[in-house]
């Protein structure tokens, strides 16, 4: 692995710098305190090729790769979290999931406006009784005539109330049959879908809701893949969203250390800048120390998907539990510095402090990857299969 950046990852990393900065920066804590979800910066980022990252230009892509893709999301995070996950909703896991996975006319019709941002986009795995033990779900689909019958529900779905298009996970066979999963792009103003939100700790500016389904059409031409592989589909996208959201826990770490280096250095006490104490100066070290490291994870599973190895389980699994822990940690240390000013909503270490907590639980929450990680190690079931 080379750890010099070729000179598009730096012009890259640049320009989204320059626009989070220019674009996102200047709205994010007050649409955050609002809970305002700014589409037309999500239609600039569209604009922009943000979410084309993974995909050809036939499809509308830049075909940067995964590693551009880690930059583009490290530095919108630093800025907004919540913006970041636009990332996971229209690029790793609808647009790219259709073109690894559709047929030529799914990818056509799908994946190009996703792209673009002109339709916006989710997956819908989550239901009330099925987390982290997704194949426990309860959604089905029945075959009829030709189109699926979906009934169900999902809960704690990004994007839900403002999706156009859903990669949505339901059972068409019985229970005990072993391929009974299917994967199913469904248009969300079809007849019998109901929506309603969610209202979450943080994160305000990343819509996240409930989707119903009552008796719901959705044409056979939308089954995504062959009926029965939808848990092939489903684990097979996990790794390509798991380094994304990994990248924007980097983001946001580092967003925090940023804001306590500069309150240390402002910030006087004793006749002193609070950066002269020996305990900051310690902390500081030890956090900035950890975000290296989980940069390093990241970057390495980004890498290796660029080189072909796309289902990396374990090294995805290690960069998204460690990076999700780093954010945490990072967000502690720049409240502790911070003291009563940061637990102010003045201080944008209080919205760093709120989103960072989600990272250990999204995409698989921390034990998830402990248990995917420890039965590889243990030789009880190998990650990278």
């Amino acid at each position: 692995m080379n750890f010099e950046f070729s000179e598009e990852h730096l012009a890259i990393q640049e320009t989204v710098r320059q626009f989070a900065q220019k674009e996102i920066a200047p709205t994010a804590h007050e649409y955050d305190e609002q809970g305002v979800f700014p589409r037309d910066i999500i239609n600039k980022m569209g604009e922009m090729g943000f979410f084309g990252c993974l995909l050809p230009e036939e499809y509308g892509g830049t075909d940067y790769g995964f590693l551009n893709m880690v930059l583009i999301t490290e530095e919108i995070s630093k800025v907004s979290s919540s913006l970041r996950g636009a990332m996971n909703m229209q690029c790793t896991g609808t647009a790219y999931n259709i073109f690894k996975n559709g047929n030529p006319e799914q990818k056509k019709k799908y994946s190009p406006p996703l792209v673009s941002a002109q339709k916006l986009g989710c997956f819908a795995i989550t239901e009330p009784n099925a987390g982290s033990d997704v194949m426990a779900m309860k959604t089905r689909a029945i075959r009829e005539d030709g189109s699926y019958i979906l009934n169900g529900s999902k809960t704690w779905i990004s994007f839900a109330t403002v999706a156009d298009i859903a990669i949505l996970y339901a059972n068409t066979a019985e229970e005990g049959d072993g391929k009974r999963l299917s994967a199913f792009i469904v248009e969300m103003d079809s007849p019998g879908i109901t929506t309603s939100p969610i209202h979450k700790l943080g994160s305000h500016s990343f819509p996240t809701g409930e989707i119903t389904l009552e008796d719901v059409k959705v044409p056979k031409e939308n089954l995504l893949g062959n009926p029965g592989e939808g848990a092939r589909i489903l684990f097979g996208s996990l790794p390509d969203t798991r380094i994304g959201c990994a990248a924007g826990a980097i983001g946001l770490a580092h967003a925090c250390i940023d804001e306590a280096v500069k309150y240390c250095n402002e910030r006087t006490q004793f006749g002193q800048p609070i950066a002269n104490f020996q305990m900051n100066q310690h902390v500081i070290a030890d956090v900035a120390t950890a975000i290296e490291a989980a940069r390093l994870l990241v970057y390495r599973a980004a890498w290796q998907k660029d080189q072909g190895v796309k289902n990396n389980v374990l090294e995805t699994s290690y960069a998204k539990m460690f990076a999700a822990d780093v954010a945490v940690q990072s967000a502690d240390v720049a409240m502790d510095i911070h003291g009563a000013y940061g637990y102010s909503a003045e201080y944008p270490v209080s919205r760093y402090y709120r989103d960072a907590k989600l990272y250990q639980i999204v995409e698989g929450t921390k034990n998830i990857h402990r248990i995917i990680i420890g039965q590889d190690r243990l030789g009880i079931r190998k990650a990278n299969r």
